[in-house]
């Protein structure tokens, strides 16, 4: 992961991504990772009271939190217990830097708090956008919002001022990795605004690895071989991934995908320590 600290205001997703990769925390925890993985969501109904005692702390360096590394905090659950928003709040009154990676485009309720909180420290949102194919999205994210929906949703945050970005994560091979499907999803990313884009190719780690592999013998039996022998590991081999990455990038360079916020809301420069400057005449040493 490519942060230190995560929060995560619900347990369990209601998505249910068949290449959802905290099946595999699931599996080590003695949990269903399984179709009855997200059947049932455990709310942590106290977590925006704790967060703000733990961002209290005189030991706590306000360092950078990723909000929904393992599980959604705007899944539907967030609309009956608004926990993610008190979480916001906590951040921004804290004035504590922190990211959001969601698929759920109920983020726009938050813009408010957002606004507040991107205007006191560092906010980034990512918009979880794999593929525009639909076909592809109704079989392996089930219970998310369609692709194009949650891109409308990041227009309206950049448009707010806030840092959104898309990331097309995880792309599965030979499945949504045509030429053709990467330049659809850059394309609408840029004309939504997206302040930045980046991208992931599958990995598939036990408990993952299962459930993934069964469902893609039910919807694309024909891969099944090719994927068994692209992942003998966790990780697709260098040969395969590589040039999807490549591919990404050449697009997200030729439409340059770049912060154009007419607004945009950051917080205010840390203060500088000046050194003292000696004005007057120069001590004589005997």
């Amino acid at each position: 992961m490519a942060f230190r600290w995560s929060l995560n205001p619900y347990m369990g997703c209601v998505h249910r991504c068949t290449f959802c990769y905290v099946r595999g925390f699931e599996l080590r925890a003695d949990r269903p990772s399984d179709d009855r993985y997200g059947r049932s969501i455990r709310v942590k109904v106290n977590i925006a009271e704790v967060l703000a005692r733990e961002l209290a702390r005189p030991s706590w360096k306000r360092e950078s939190v990723a909000v929904g590394a393992a599980t959604d905090p705007y899944q539907p659950a967030e609309g009956r217990y608004r926990l993610t928003r008190g979480c916001i709040r906590a951040f921004a009154a804290a004035r504590n830097p922190f990211s959001i990676v969601t698929r759920g485009p109920m983020i726009v309720r938050d813009i408010d708090v957002l606004q507040d909180a991107a205007s006191r420290a560092e906010v980034h949102v990512s918009f979880s956008v794999p593929t525009l194919d639909l076909e592809v999205w109704r079989r392996t994210e089930p219970g998310t919002a369609p692709p194009r929906q949650r891109l409308r949703a990041l227009r309206r945050l950049v448009e707010a001022g806030i840092d959104a970005g898309v990331g097309m994560a995880p792309i599965l091979p030979g499945i949504s990795d045509h030429p053709a499907q990467l330049a659809e999803v850059v394309r609408a990313a840029r004309e939504a605004g997206a302040t930045g884009l980046w991208c992931n190719v599958l990995h598939l780690q036990p408990g993952t690895r299962e459930h993934f592999l069964e469902n893609l013998a039910r919807d694309w039996p024909a891969l099944l071989p090719r994927y068994e022998a692209l992942y003998r590991g966790k990780y697709v081999e260098r040969r395969e991934a590589d040039p999807i990455t490549a591919r990404v990038a050449a697009l997200r360079a030729e439409h340059a995908i770049a912060d154009r916020r007419a607004r945009p809301l950051e917080p205010p420069p840390a203060p500088q320590q000046l050194s003292l400057l000696a004005t007057g005449s120069r001590r004589q040493t005997p």
